[in-house]
């Protein structure tokens, strides 16, 4: 496990019902190759030995004494790989005969895992052969293949410090699939040897009983079903090899493939175990079926630990985490603004406000923000007039955003005000004995701080308050100033990550807007981002651009979602980031040293910053990730960020890729 990464397989070999010496061959065949791909655990599907289909055969003494010869000859074989496999095996213990699960690895058999819920309806008539893992006295431990093994349906094993448990086919679709309590006494990963026959509607249910157990259990879920060659005498097996994680599908195999299928993948065990951390519930349940858990420590695996010096490439790191990609995305637009707008309308009806106030720049964030005060009011049946929309143009607008600003205010038909700050900036420098041609912190929050009285003040003068504009990703950067944009009464975008604002406004220029408002919501979209604080330059473009200064946003929102979300520490953030800014596939393309660099500044800057995040005005949450004092994050103003310096510095990316200097 490197980074908290596992590779893992699923396979869904070629068998041939009951001729045992060609399915040990398939199998031994694909142990080899996944060995030699670095995959640490392999999964194959229930009673692959054998054949799932061999219905009385089971009871013969051939099949059997030849299964065990066969499970002997596999163990051999193992002695000169490095990967450990699960497969499926009829096994005799004592006077009974159980479909289990035998975990090998160098010649050792470490572990034998009964089958527990055997089904007895419509096509599958399992208990006329086996007996359930019930039989199995606790910390039982048999000889199988020459060797004392441990046996029972609770076992847990450890490798390289990641732990799994199994369950076989039908355990999964029980009321309380054993699975559970698995997951619950540790098992990070949970193995599902399968032989799932396929009809109608079958596939997309048990995906979702296979991404619904992985959310539940908040695991990695590897599931591995028999396919092509069992018996279609009654029915049809089509093969399927499918991995999950905390709810998600890492990957599928093709279905109804005449050739053997193999699934390779990566589980990120440590953001599973950062997850269940955060789940108070988890942790409650474990409390709860305490009485249900095996008190046996995990079976320690003796395998070689797999080190990759880069990543495998094999797990998709999306370089943009909070925006979905594909039709999925409009869904979560308009999802996202019903619930911006909710959130309003509830403050709007609470506070019995005539108005709403809010600063129209011409930017992303303040047209998002008039976006959802427009929707609360349609909503709510509201006259749009009470919509305050206030632009101040000061030493560092354009003409590109006042215009847009202007436009976009009179096409939605609200109330438009304009009051430049100009001369009352000026004042206050006088008052300050500020020289104006210095353009430091001064100069551009008194600016800021200007506007946030203007809106205060219209705010009480017109009986409404003031809707904040800020973003996430601003908060986390603390890219805003104390008492100036950064305060309002109620904060619409605080959840909003800057990468997601964009879509968000994009999705409604394209799905909502009026003919008028499209072009200019679809210019605000194209403007450079910046507070306009510095004036512009002879041709009146924009100087001051915000990535300019802090970075670009989709480097901090990807950093942002991964510490906050899962506490990562930098360097794995930064690998991660390594190979999300590949530019692979199309994607945006950043060398080491820039990723390095602003990474450093991610840190550096949200430690820094928290103060201001600690008396955040209310806001709706949105997404998984929050900042606010009250919800999410709660973290002291004056917290030291010297250990995660540190460890930004120990990456030194120059030293590994002096090209990129």
């Amino acid at each position: 496990m490197t980074d908290g990464l596992i590779k893992i397989a699923a396979a869904t070999p070629q068998v041939r019902v009951a001729d045992i010496s060609f399915n040990i061959n398939e199998i031994e065949n694909i142990m080899a190759r996944t060995d030699g791909q670095g995959v640490e655990i392999l999964c194959l599907p229930e009673l692959s030995i054998t054949g799932y289909t061999c219905q009385d055969l089971f009871g013969q003494q051939v099949l059997l004494d030849n299964a065990e010869a066969a499970m002997l000859k596999l163990i051999e074989f193992s002695r000169n790989l490095n990967i450990t496999v699960i497969v499926g095996t009829p096994y005799r213990y004592g006077s009974v005969l159980l479909n289990c699960a035998a975990v090998i690895q160098k010649g050792k058999v470490y572990g034998i895992v009964p089958k527990t819920y055997l089904p007895n309806y419509n096509e599958f008539y399992e208990q006329r052969w086996f007996a359930s893992s019930t039989v199995v006295p606790e910390n039982a431990v048999t000889k199988f293949c020459g060797q004392n093994v441990p046996i029972g349906a609770d076992l847990i094993f450890n490798v390289n410090d990641v732990k799994f448990g199994i369950e076989i086919c039908e355990d999964l679709w029980a009321p309380i699939p054993p699975s559970s309590l698995r997951a619950l006494n540790g098992a990070d990963i949970i193995f599902n040897l399968s032989a799932s026959n396929d009809i109608i509607g079958k596939h997309a249910y048990l995906r979702s009983l296979i991404s619904g157990q992985s959310a539940r259990c908040i695991s990695g879920y590897v599931y591995a079903s028999a396919g092509y060659g069992e018996s279609t005498q009654d029915v049809v097996y089509g093969g399927k090899a499918i991995i999950a994680e905390n709810g998600k599908i890492l990957g599928e195999s093709l279905r109804f493939s005449f050739e053997p299928q193999t699934l390779v993948t990566e589980i990120d065990v440590e953001r599973l175990r950062a997850e269940r951390r955060k789940n108070t519930t988890f942790a409650k349940s474990i409390e709860v079926f305490a009485p249900h858990l095996s008190k046996n420590l995990p079976i320690e695996i003796d395998a070689n630990p797999f080190l990759y010096e880069e990543s495998s490439g094999l797990r998709q790191i999306d370089p943009w985490p909070f925006v979905p990609q594909g039709e999925e995305l409009d869904a979560r637009c308009e999802e996202i603004l019903c619930i911006q707008s909710e959130g309003l309308a509830k403050r709007i009806a609470h506070t019995h406000a005539k108005t709403v106030v809010l600063g129209i720049s011409g930017g992303l964030d303040s047209t998002l923000a008039l976006l959802v005060c427009v929707n609360a009011f349609d909503r709510l049946g509201l006259d749009r007039r009470g919509i305050v929309g206030v632009t101040m143009p000061g030493f560092g607008t354009t003409d590109r955003t006042y215009n847009n600003a202007i436009m976009l205010m009179e096409s939605l038909g609200i109330t438009i005000r304009e009051i430049n700050i100009a001369e009352a900036v000026t004042i206050h420098f006088r008052d300050l004995e500020h020289n104006p041609a210095v353009h430091d912190v001064t100069y551009e929050n008194s600016q800021a701080r200007e506007r946030t009285q203007i809106l205060m003040d219209i705010a009480n003068q017109t009986g409404g308050f003031v809707v904040g504009t800020g973003d996430l990703s601003e908060l986390a950067l603390g890219w805003a100033t104390y008492n100036g944009d950064h305060m309002s009464m109620y904060a619409v975008n605080c959840s909003i990550p800057k990468t997601l604002v964009k879509h968000l406004v994009n999705w409604v220029a394209l799905n909502v807007a009026d003919e008028n408002s499209r072009k200019t919501l679809l210019d605000i979209i194209d403007t450079p981002i910046s507070p306009e604080l510095i004036p512009a330059d002879s041709e009146g473009n924009i100087t001051q651009k915000t990535e300019d200064l802090v970075g670009p946003y989709e480097l901090h929102d990807f950093f942002l979602y991964y510490l906050l979300r899962f506490g990562f520490r930098p360097g794995k953030i930064f690998r991660l980031a390594q190979q999300a800014f590949s530019g692979l596939h199309g994607g945006p393309s950043y060398n080491d040293v820039t990723i390095h660099k602003w990474l450093t500044t991610f840190v550096r800057r949200f430690f820094n910053q928290q103060f201001k995040r600690s008396c955040l005005p209310d806001g709706p949450k949105v997404g998984s990730c929050s900042l606010s004092p009250r919800g999410d994050w709660r973290m002291p103003s004056d917290a030291v960020s010297s250990e995660w310096l540190k460890e930004c510095e120990s990456l030194n990316p120059v030293k590994a890729n002096p090209e990129q200097v």
